[in-house]
């Protein structure tokens, strides 16, 4: 009997399955503090999500709230707007396969990466104009041949110039996620990075 061919990853499984995609399921709380460091200022705030009832803490200098993400008020619909920025950065990856029924995208073998200058694989994400908190943003992600990212390009409402240039460095394994701690731009001075990340079985 032949064996049946698997179907081909797509680059968008590609990038999330070097990143550690398949250990997600077996996550039962994810917890991560966001922090942006600009110069000798310090901002940070600190979240503890379980991803299997979408119950959040979210934890900030001023106070705690604890919310479910399936019935929130006023309050807890501006708190979880942190929540998926913060969250986009570190698990961006895995995004790549939650959020592949809410864009388009586009992949190119080769292109000149904005901060190293280094020839990398692109893929260029354009979400839709349609719901969500940052309808139409567009991303461009660069990796190499091991799909895992390096640097990306933010252009907010798809514009042609980009908002934000970051690297993505400094990965660790976190319960088998490939997570980078670490995004800075070409300048010193800039540095938006993740602590106390932690998985819970």
């Amino acid at each position: 009997m032949i064996p049946e061919e698997k179907p081909k990853q797509t680059v968008l499984e590609k990038i999330a399955y070097a990143h550690g995609y398949e250990n997600w399921k077996s996550v039962k709380e994810f917890r991560f503090t966001f922090n942006v460091d600009r110069d000798s200022s310090h901002f940070e705030r600190t979240w503890i999500w379980k991803p299997k009832s979408n119950d959040i803490t979210a934890i900030s200098e001023n106070d705690t709230l604890v919310y479910n993400r399936k019935s929130m008020d006023s309050i807890a619909t501006k708190r979880n707007g942190g929540f998926i920025n913060d969250r986009y950065w570190v698990l961006a990856p895995f995004n790549l396969i939650w959020d592949s029924k809410n864009f388009t995208y586009e992949h190119t073998q080769e292109e000149k990466s904005p901060i190293s200058g280094d020839a990398m694989q692109k893929l260029t994400v354009v979400y839709s104009s349609e719901g969500g908190y940052t309808p139409g943003d567009a991303y461009d992600f660069y990796f190499g041949d091991d799909f895992i990212l390096r640097e990306w390009v933010f252009r907010e409402a798809n514009q042609a110039e980009p908002s934000m240039i970051t690297t993505w460095e400094n990965y660790i394994d976190v319960g088998g996620l490939i997570l980078a701690q670490d995004h800075k731009k070409a300048k010193e001075g800039f540095n938006l990075n993740f602590t106390n990340l932690a998985v819970v079985k």
